[in-house]
């Protein structure tokens, strides 16, 4: 079960966001700051979308991130740190954006997933190493030209509503906390007496 957690959580990501979308539920799920506020839009905003194009555009990311997983064999820790990146980078958002307007969408927890697939990566062997680190490099990259230390609302030239790179840069922050944590007390369990 564990060598196939990874792909498992996009498939679950996925189908909970067409549910969701398909009972047009955005504003109840919506993550919002101030008095709007309830603890579960931490987990719920991701699985919102406001348009098709949204929810199409965050589908192709986790095929996307499903594929890569399959591929460099994410397993368990992996998959709890990427499920992990989205409720934590949704905090994080709200705690530098106390007043946030209504926030929906996978975004940060699809760069949560880059992050933890890009860190795992770089502890592998030299190949996959080099792949990892060429990840992170332009997910670093697409961070700093999104500038999430400017405007926090920026137009969606795309899908037809508002981009969030705070959102995405905070998703990407949780991703590797979630990353570090579960990557620790995977070794840490491995390094137990009596541990298989």
């Amino acid at each position: 079960m564990r060598r196939f957690a990874w792909s498992l959580l996009a498939a679950a990501l996925a189908l909970l966001s067409l549910l969701s979308f398909v009972l047009l539920l955005p504003q109840l799920l919506a993550l919002q700051g101030g008095a709007g506020f309830k603890a579960w839009q931490l987990l719920s905003a991701g699985l919102a979308h406001w348009n098709g194009l949204h929810l199409g555009g965050n589908l192709l990311g986790l095929l996307v991130l499903a594929l890569l997983g399959q591929r460099a064999g994410l397993q368990g820790p992996e998959a709890w740190a990427w499920a992990a990146s989205g409720p934590l980078g949704h905090a994080f958002l709200l705690g530098l954006q106390p007043a946030l307007p209504p926030y929906v969408g996978l975004s940060g927890w699809l760069h949560g997933g880059v992050a933890v697939a890009a860190l795992s990566l770089m502890l592998r062997a030299q190949g996959q190493r080099w792949l990892g680190l060429a990840i992170a490099a332009g997910l670093l990259a697409k961070l700093l030209l999104e500038q999430p230390w400017g405007p926090l609302l920026r137009p969606g030239d795309w899908w037809g509503g508002a981009t969030l790179p705070l959102g995405h840069a905070c998703g990407a922050l949780a991703g590797a906390l979630s990353f570090a944590a579960c990557y620790g007390l995977a070794r840490r369990r491995l390094s137990l007496p009596g541990s298989s």
